[in-house]
């Protein structure tokens, strides 16, 4: 069994991208009422919807 020598750089990482999005977002959300948390999702959703 051959093993490979050099591993392929990845041209997109989805772990790493989704781990920074989590923590952007955990960031925003950091010390929010429910409210303006409901507020944030709504807004945001419109957003991803557009798109």
């Amino acid at each position: 069994m051959k093993t490979k020598d050099k591993l392929q750089e990845k041209e997109f990482d989805t772990v790493k991208t989704f781990r920074e999005i989590k923590e952007k977002i955990a960031k925003e959300l950091s010390g929010m009422t429910f409210e303006q948390i409901k507020e944030y999702l709504k807004i945001n959703s419109i957003k991803f919807q557009k798109q």
